[in-house]
C-alpha cells in the first residue's frame, strides 16, 4: 500500500533522496546480474524476532514475476534458496552476521547493524503497481465530479476506480447495455487516460493498458447494498 514504510522508503530511493543500505548493494548487484533485473531496494526484518526475512524490491511487476511460479508453491524455491544463501554469504563476509540462536537474540536484545543469516526467508515486491494505486488515491471526489461533468452525459452516475481500473456507472442496467460497446469504451478510455496522467508521478499509466468497465447504480444499490466495500470485496 502507498502508506507502507517499505513503499515510502523505496520511493525515496527512486527519487534520489535516499539510498539502499550499503551492505545490501553487493546482493542487489548479484541478483541483477544473475537474473537480468534491476533491484531498487532490499529490506530486512525478522518474523517473530527469530526468522530473518528480506524483501527484494523491483520497479516493475514483470521483474517480480520472474521469481514466482504459476502453481500452489507461488515462490520459485530454487531462486529463493540461492538469494537467501547469497545474502548470508555477503553479510558474513562483512562481519555483520549473528546466529539465530545467539544469546542476544534469545533474550530479545537488539544489536544494530547485525543480521540473522540462518534460513533466510526471501520475498519480493514491485514498486510500479503501488505507485499507480497511489496516483488514484490523489483523485478527490471533486476531481471525479468535474471529470464526469465533462462528458455532458446524463446517463452517467459516477466513476469508481478500483485497483486502478476505472468503472463507469450508468444509472440503470438498461443503459449499461446501450453503452457497453467497444467503440464507446475506447473513447472513454482515451478520456480517462488524459484524466489520470496529471496524478501519475512516474508515468506508469499507459493508454494500451487501460480497460474501461461499465456497471450501473441499479446493480450497485440492489446487489451491494449501495456499499463500496461490498462491491470490491
Amino acid at each position: 500500500m502507498p502508506s507502507d514504510k517499505e513503499y515510502i522508503q523505496t520511493k525515496r530511493i527512486i527519487l534520489g533522496t535516499d539510498k539502499m543500505k550499503p551492505e545490501f548493494v553487493p546482493l542487489a548487484e548479484w541478483i541483477d546480474k544473475t537474473y537480468n533485473v534491476k533491484t531498487i531496494n532490499i529490506i530486512y526484518d525478522t518474523l517473530g524476532g527469530k526468522i530473518p526475512r528480506i524483501q527484494i524490491c523491483f520497479e516493475f511487476e514483470k521483474e517480480k514475476n520472474k521469481f514466482l511460479t504459476h502453481d500452489i508453491s507461488y515462490f520459485d524455491k530454487e531462486k529463493q534458496k540461492a538469494i537467501g544463501q547469497k545474502f548470508s554469504e555477503i553479510i558474513k563476509q562483512n562481519g555483520l552476521s549473528k546466529s539465530n540462536n545467539s544469546i542476544s537474540n534469545l533474550f530479545g536484545l537488539k544489536q544494530n547493524g547485525v543480521y540473522l543469516t540462518d534460513n533466510v526467508f526471501v520475498i519480493y515486491g514491485a514498486f510500479e503497481p503501488v505507485a499507480k494505486l497511489e496516483a488514484t488515491y490523489k483523485i478527490t471526489q471533486k476531481h471525479t465530479d468535474k471529470f464526469i461533468k465533462s462528458f455532458d452525459n446524463k446517463d452517467i452516475w459516477t466513476l469508481s476506480i478500483g485497483f486502478t481500473n476505472p468503472t463507469f456507472f450508468m444509472f440503470t442496467n438498461e443503459k449499461v447495455k446501450e453503452y457497453d460497446k467497444p467503440e464507446i469504451k475506447s473513447i472513454w478510455a482515451d478520456k480517462y487516460y488524459e484524466f489520470i496522467k496529471p496524478f501519475d508521478e512516474f508515468n506508469y499509466f499507459k493508454r494500451d493498458n487501460i480497460q474501461v468497465l461499465i456497471d450501473s447504480k441499479e446493480n450497485f444499490d440492489k446487489n451491494y447494498e449501495s456499499n463500496w466495500y461490498y462491491y470490491y470485496k
